[in-house]
């Protein structure tokens, strides 16, 4: 049977998602007692350095940065198919990012693991921000205005310069 490759990346993209699903139950299971959620935490820490390191590629100083940041975290967002647009502040180095679904948030919600799926996102786009502005001396700021996982319509963050 050959799949188109968007059903490829699409199935693809799940099984990323059931993989760290799986890590967290076999972590669960072996390391009885492990703060699972500081666990959780520093693996989305970990992937936000990552992430930075990919964006910082891709940043030009010279321009409004919130609306940059912004704008890899939607491409990124979207590649993993999740439903992400970015609205851009006229005349204002600031930007949001709304994503209207997510499949994260279904997977936490499915998993039982609601309460773990807001704050990984808010320490992996705190990481990403930290990152650039040590990198690039700069001070942008990230703020989570709406979640979905507290019951929210979307996830909207707010990019800005501080």
């Amino acid at each position: 049977m050959d799949l188109p490759v968007e059903k490829k990346f699409a199935v693809l993209c799940e099984i990323a998602r059931a993989q760290h699903f799986a890590w967290h139950e076999a972590v669960r299971q072996t390391c009885p007692g492990a703060d699972l959620a500081k666990i959780v935490d520093r693996m989305w820490e970990l992937s936000g350095h990552d992430t930075a390191k990919a964006y910082l590629k891709r940043l030009d100083k010279t321009k409004p940065l919130a609306p940059q940041v912004a704008s890899s975290i939607v491409w990124s967002s979207q590649c993993m198919g999740e439903a992400a647009t970015l609205e851009v502040t006229e005349g204002k180095d600031e930007a949001f990012v709304r994503h209207a679904d997510c499949p994260w948030f279904h997977w936490h919600q499915r998993t039982g693991l609601l309460a773990e799926d807001r704050p990984g996102c808010d320490v992996w786009f705190q990481t990403i921000v930290k990152d650039v502005n040590q990198a690039l001396g700069t001070q942008v700021r990230v703020e989570t205005q709406e979640a979905l996982p507290d019951g929210g319509s979307c996830c909207l963050r707010r990019f800005f310069i501080a």
